[in-house]
């Protein structure tokens, strides 16, 4: 935690004010009971309360208006002492992060007239926002009048990171590497997915923080968001790892490595691996302030798509094939995000923080799944994630199959049936001159991805 939190805050209502002239409440949310009303899921409180009051409250707002902050929240219920120990009162929550005054929740009703808000994601409070601003506060509607002027003032502070946030991202990033680590040691001598998973959260849990979304730890990578573990670890299999950590106020790490069980990538898995390495590098070396996300988002299209036509797969100049989406059979989704409080930040808005103003998806196969669409500025944290996935539901349709017959050499593809999914992710800082990637510390060749799992399987052996 900073020692400096209040002037931190500060800071960033200042910057609010400087946009908007209007005063907005944000909620810090509930927890949702996951059976019976006692045993709730762990709370995190909202991103845009947390951006503002930098620590994780419940059933908490803060209302801000010139650079100032009002914190409303109920001190601990008598009987809270005896479950939770002693916690913290209003006051020296108030203390803690610089608020200027400190109310009940009861009072906040007193302080609402004209003011702007964004959604909360549990429907305990979403209701109770409607019910208390007489207007429909929903998650996933379109926002409108001062509520979208508030999304549109948040998103132009939340898109670039000042320096305390850069700190805690920063660790995040470190934690996260050390947890791919820890599970490519783990892999020589785990019988199934769940234990690589638990080597590598162990390490996130053991410095006190938690995961930054559900993590993705499998050899059935082309399942894109896959969040069984049970399946056993076999010699010839790709595990692919999408694990990153959160620190304790809520800023996240999103990395993603793939490596061989057994210790060694088939040739066909390092002729694959090889492409989607070349598009990772290629686009975090174009990547520098006033460069279109997009742009790089077709690089990485265009890349593999060289690859694999290199490779016999497809057929055709890459610049056509990309053009009539080829490349999304095995790379359908975007390069990337945005990442911050959220591990696809501000994504509870919408589009709004993603794409520029005045664009919108796109309705093409290859492009529609675009996360980011806007022109990259120093202070932005973005993530590089080429990938190519063997996706059964889209191979084997027959449309697709007849569409794509004299393009894709199904023959040839076949031969790399040990490649199921593939996935390179970095988190890359737009800096003034170019980039920095704040997981470099984790290796991406495929030689030394094999050194770290061999030293294991010498040491083990």
């Amino acid at each position: 935690m900073h020692t400096n939190l209040p002037e931190i805050l500060r800071h960033r209502r200042q910057k609010l004010a400087e946009i908007i002239d209007l005063p907005a409440v944000l909620w810090s949310g509930s927890s949702s009971p996951r059976n019976f009303p006692a045993n709730t899921f762990p709370h995190r409180a909202n991103s845009h309360f947390l951006y503002f009051a930098g620590i994780s409250l419940e059933n908490a707002a803060i209302r801000l208006e010139s650079g100032k902050l009002q914190l409303f929240i109920d001190d601990p219920h008598p009987s809270s002492a005896l479950w939770h120990g002693e916690t913290p009162n209003r006051e020296e929550i108030a203390a803690k992060i610089g608020a200027d005054e400190a109310k009940t929740m009861a009072e906040l009703a007193n302080y609402l007239e004209n003011v702007a808000t964004l959604p909360v994601q549990d429907a305990t409070t979403w209701t109770q926002q409607t019910q208390l601003l007489d207007r429909f506060i929903l998650p996933k509607t379109q926002l409108e009048g001062i509520d979208l002027e508030l999304a549109q003032a948040i998103v132009s502070l939340r898109l670039t990171h000042d320096a305390a946030a850069l700190i805690e991202l920063r660790k995040a990033a470190v934690v996260s590497v050390t947890a791919h680590k820890a599970g490519m040691a783990a892999t020589s001598s785990a019988k199934q997915e769940s234990e690589v998973r638990a080597a590598m959260e162990a390490v996130i849990m053991a410095q006190n923080m938690t995961t930054a979304y559900t993590s993705i730890v499998t050899v059935h990578g082309e399942v894109l968001h896959n969040n069984h573990y049970y399946h056993s670890l076999q010699p010839g299999d790709l595990l692919l790892a999408d694990v990153g950590a959160e620190t304790q106020t809520g800023w996240a790490a999103d990395i993603t490595r793939t490596w061989p069980v057994s210790g060694k990538f088939s040739s066909t898995q390092k002729d694959i691996y090889d492409i989607v390495l070349a598009a990772h590098d290629a686009c975090i070396q174009n990547i520098a302030p006033g460069v279109e996300y997009a742009e790089i988002h077709l690089l990485a299209a265009t890349i593999i798509a060289e690859g694999l036509v290199d490779l016999g797969i497809l057929q055709g100049k890459p610049e056509d094939l990309v053009k009539m989406d080829l490349h999304a059979l095995f790379f359908p989704h975007g390069i990337g995000h945005l990442l911050g409080l959220d591990v696809h930040d501000m994504e509870d808005l919408g589009d709004i923080a993603g794409y520029d103003q005045g664009r919108s998806r796109s309705s093409r196969f290859g492009l529609s799944y675009l996360r980011l669409n806007r022109p990259l500025r120093p202070g932005m944290l973005v993530t590089i994630e080429p990938g190519f996935y063997q996706v059964p539901a889209i191979l084997n349709d027959p449309k697709t199959r007849s569409q794509y017959q004299y393009l894709v050499n199904w023959e040839r593809l076949e031969q790399f049936a040990d490649v199921r999914g593939m996935r390179i992710e970095d988190d890359v800082l737009v800096t003034e001159s170019g980039s920095e990637v704040l997981t470099a510390a984790l290796p991406t060749q495929a030689s030394a991805i094999e050194d770290l799992l061999n030293a294991n399987y010498l040491y083990l052996h």
